[in-house]
C-alpha cells in the first residue's frame, strides 16, 4: 500500500505522516527533503518559492518511486504538497488500487478561528527556518486552491473545519 498524503501548508500533512509510519509502521517519503536536496546540490535553479515549477518537476521523480515502491510490494507513505491535481491520470489500474489518497485542507472558518494554534504547530516535526509569510489569508488562497484542484478531478477532501484531531482521526477510520 502507498499512501499519498498532500494538502495546503500548514494543514498537518507532516503530523499525519508521522502518526501513520507509528501506527503501521510504514517508512514516510517526504517531497520537501527531495526538493531541498535537488536545490541544495544544485541539480536544479529551482527555489522554494518555485511551486508550480516544483511540481512539474518533482512528480516525474516521485510517481515513479511509487511505483517501484507498488511493484516491489513495499509499503511507503509519501507526504507533500508537490502532487498535481491530476495524479490519478499518471497510473494505470494496477497501480491505482494500492494507492490511498489523503487531500487534507482547513475551512476558512477553522483559520480564521485557529490561525494561532495552527502556526504554534508550524515546527512539531520538522523546524520551519522562516513562517512569516503564513496568514490567515495565505492559508485561505492556498486551501481554496487544493480544495478546488483536487475536487474538479474527483477527489475527496477530509476538510478540517472545527476540530484538527478529530478529522484527522476519521482519517484513520
Amino acid at each position: 500500500m502507498v499512501i499519498i498524503i498532500t494538502g495546503a501548508s500548514h494543514v498537518g500533512k507532516t503530523i499525519l505522516a508521522q502518526r501513520m509510519l507509528e501506527k503501521y509502521k510504514y517508512p514516510y517519503f517526504s517531497i520537501d527533503h527531495l526538493k531541498m536536496g535537488l536545490i541544495r546540490s544544485g541539480i536544479t535553479d529551482l527555489t522554494p518559492e518555485d511551486d508550480d515549477e516544483l511540481t512539474d518537476y518533482l512528480w516525474p521523480i516521485v510517481r515513479e518511486i511509487i511505483k517501484t515502491a507498488i511493484e516491489n510490494e513495499q509499503n511507503l507513505i509519501v507526504e507533500g504538497c508537490y502532487i498535481p491535481f491530476d495524479w490519478r491520470n499518471n497510473f494505470e489500474e494496477q497501480y491505482l488500487r494500492w494507492i490511498r489518497f489523503i487531500c487534507i485542507a482547513m475551512s476558512d472558518e477553522y483559520i480564521d478561528s485557529h490561525l494561532e494554534e495552527i502556526k504554534s504547530h508550524a515546527s512539531d516535526i520538522e523546524t520551519r527556518l522562516d513562517d512569516s509569510y503564513c496568514t490567515a489569508e495565505q492559508m485561505k488562497q492556498d486551501n481554496h486552491q487544493v480544495i478546488d484542484g483536487y475536487r474538479s478531478n474527483g477527489e475527496q477532501i477530509t476538510l478540517i473545519t472545527e476540530n484538527y484531531d478529530d478529522s484527522i482521526r476519521e482519517v484513520f477510520d
